[in-house]
């Protein structure tokens, strides 16, 4: 297989886009990309997205948005994997190309979101968990995470409040992304202070969705001799693992085996351990979801995750940086489109792009999307070369 290098990348600001359609917000993300790529044309496009059939009413995404950025007779694909679908999308792509069925590739994580009322997004977000026996029971997608939540603080013996930092981290980072929909700091008090939504995770708990897209653009590493001074980033490895779709029926409810499945592949592939990554971009959609994902990648025991956020080692300054550009709970979480944010994000940093939260010399980072509650997870690591 063909080593493979990201050759461009775009993204839109997150937000409430009410006069911009789909299509819209899609092809800015993949124009940008094309744009910094400098090149017009990719021989496939691969579409990350969850929701478009029952928020958009629209379908077969892939030609949709072919249609609307000129990659007419061109392979065009959706990809889906709930929340997971970003990055598995990037996953399929990066098989393309490295098989050498392709030459290139453009990769787009999109969703629109405010299309529909805060009850039709919170049913449409259920359909990522067992329709026969957690939807149909009438448990939402975040009461399914506090589920988990509550049983991780009763097992560890945590605190709500431990879990502030992991919020007060991606607020205090997003403050330096434009393209984040939270630009609010936040403190401990108003962290302990915000509503309740689903005990025991409160607003502040929990990522907002939004309209939003992110895209790459990918080629065999041989072909990108010089990038106008920039590095050149390499994708070093690439896994995807699932386990049960419901809670439940898992051997282990507190444990995100499939996290710990891809990272462990991920690891053996690019030759590398966590102590060598020098930043993760988790899929925060929860805070008990940071805490599990690190757990799971080998930064912290079993049940001490939250403490990599007490002693303030998550930051960017810290031992391993996490949402550096805000993560989903401040950049903010289209969840289609997440993943691709990720693999975004991890390129700015390894270019050295993110000014005030760059992290010190990053030259290997890992992305790490999730689809439902751990049922599918996607991990990438991507180094300067």
């Amino acid at each position: 297989m063909q080593k493979i290098a990201i050759l461009g990348i775009g993204q839109t600001r997150i937000g409430e886009h009410w006069d911009e359609s789909l299509r819209d917000i899609a092809g800015k993300a993949a124009f940008a990309a094309l744009q910094d790529a400098g090149v017009e044309k990719v021989d496939a496009l691969y579409v990350g997205n969850m929701l478009s059939p029952l928020i958009n009413g629209q379908n077969q995404l892939g030609t949709f948005l072919a249609d609307w950025i000129g990659l007419w007779h061109q392979e065009a694909v959706k990809v889906e994997a709930a929340c997971g679908s970003g990055g598995a999308a990037f996953r399929a792509a990066l098989m393309a190309v490295a098989s050498g069925e392709v030459e290139s590739a453009l990769v787009v994580g999109i969703e629109k979101m405010s299309d529909k009322t805060s009850h039709d997004i919170t049913a449409s977000l259920a359909t990522a968990a067992d329709a026969d026996y957690e939807a149909d029971q009438g448990v939402s997608f975040v009461g399914l995470n506090a589920l988990v939540m509550q049983r991780y603080m009763h097992e560890f013996g945590w605190k709500h409040s431990d879990f502030a930092p992991f919020s007060i981290n991606a607020h205090a980072n997003a403050m330096h992304n434009p393209f984040a929909r939270l630009h609010e700091k936040i403190t401990a008090e108003k962290f302990e202070g915000s509503a309740m939504v689903a005990t025991p995770i409160n607003l502040l708990d929990a990522s907002p969705t939004g309209d939003g897209a992110a895209a790459a653009v990918i080629v065999p590493a041989e072909k990108v001799a010089s990038l106008k001074g920039k590095p050149r980033i390499l994708v070093a490895a690439s896994a995807s693992n699932t386990d049960t779709i419901a809670i439940h029926s898992r051997k282990d409810p507190l444990f995100l085996s499939a996290a710990y499945k891809s990272a462990k592949r991920c690891y053996e592939i690019a030759g590398v351990g966590p102590k060598d990554l020098d930043v993760f971009e988790v899929h925060d959609a929860f805070t008990i979801m940071a805490a599990l994902s690190l757990e799971a990648c080998g930064f912290a025991e079993r049940g001490k995750g939250v403490q990599l956020g007490l002693d303030n080692e998550i930051t960017p300054r810290g031992r391993i940086p996490i949402c550096t550009r805000g993560g989903l709970k401040a950049r903010g979480h289209p969840v289609g489109a997440t993943g691709m944010y990720q693999i975004v994000e991890v390129t700015q940093q390894l270019r050295g792009e993110c000014g005030e939260t760059q992290v010190d010399g990053a030259r290997i980072g890992m992305a790490q999307n999730i689809g439902g509650s751990g049922a599918s997870i996607i991990t990438h690591i991507l180094k300067v070369d």
